[in-house]
């Protein structure tokens, strides 16, 4: 089936592409961002699944760089952190007393566990995770995810839950289910937040934000290699 050409609501003439391309680029999302880590998880890989997450945030910052309809202001764009910051910072207060409390009834001595118990690990992980993990993971399930995906997807709704279902899906190394549901939720939060800002930092940000609170709660066990196995 050929290329359908279109006049779209400017007069200018865009090319849209054909049902096989949207099928491809189907087939290959599935692929990545399930069969690959169905694989990775069946695998059960001893240690940090970071070095992988940086060599594919490396892959992707690679690809975006060569497209020429990206604009590469979005792997930046911190001025946008300004204005996301207060929705941001409101929302996660409320989600931060919500966990607490929800800990403090269920499970206390889950409670600050990390701070408490390992104080020097706790620390580290409020420096590295952000630099290490979040943003790695932002290139790949908003910037990446967004861009070469567009043409399947669109910018709108599909494309936020196309980018949480992937995310979500990636924790099913962890081996648990309440690491996939957390991320699904925060996936299409973090998703959002970079479809309204266009800024990997202002995603970032606000993804570090929930990840040292989860670790700082208590729940941080349940978001690394190996949990299945204790």
């Amino acid at each position: 089936m050929a290329d359908l050409v279109r006049e779209n609501t400017t007069g200018t003439t865009t090319v849209a592409i054909d049902w096989r391309r949207r099928l491809l680029l189907g087939v290959e999302y599935v692929a990545l961002f399930f069969g690959a880590v169905s694989l990775y998880a069946l695998l059960d890989r001893p240690g940090s699944p970071i070095p992988v997450l940086v060599l594919l945030a490396v892959v992707a910052v690679v690809y975006l760089r060569r497209q020429p309809a990206f604009d590469r202001r979005s792997l930046t764009r911190g001025a946008a952190v300004t204005t996301e910051l207060r929705p941001m910072l409101l929302l996660w207060a409320l989600a931060s007393v919500a966990m607490a409390v929800v800990l403090a009834v269920a499970s206390p001595e889950r409670l600050l566990q990390l701070p408490r118990e390992q104080p020097l690990l706790w620390g580290v992980i409020v420096v590295f995770y952000p630099l290490l993990s979040v943003y790695p993971q932002e290139l790949i399930f908003r910037g990446f995810l967004f861009q070469r995906y567009a043409p399947l997807f669109g910018t709108g709704r599909a494309m936020v839950a196309a980018s949480a279902g992937a995310f979500g899906f990636a924790h099913v190394i962890f081996g648990n289910w309440l690491s996939v549901v957390l991320t699904i939720v925060g996936g299409w939060l973090f998703a959002t937040r970079y479809q309204r800002s266009q800024s990997l930092i202002a995603a970032s940000v606000e993804h570090a934000l929930y990840g040292v609170l989860v670790f700082t709660v208590g729940l941080g066990d349940f978001f690394y290699h190996g949990a299945v196995h204790r």
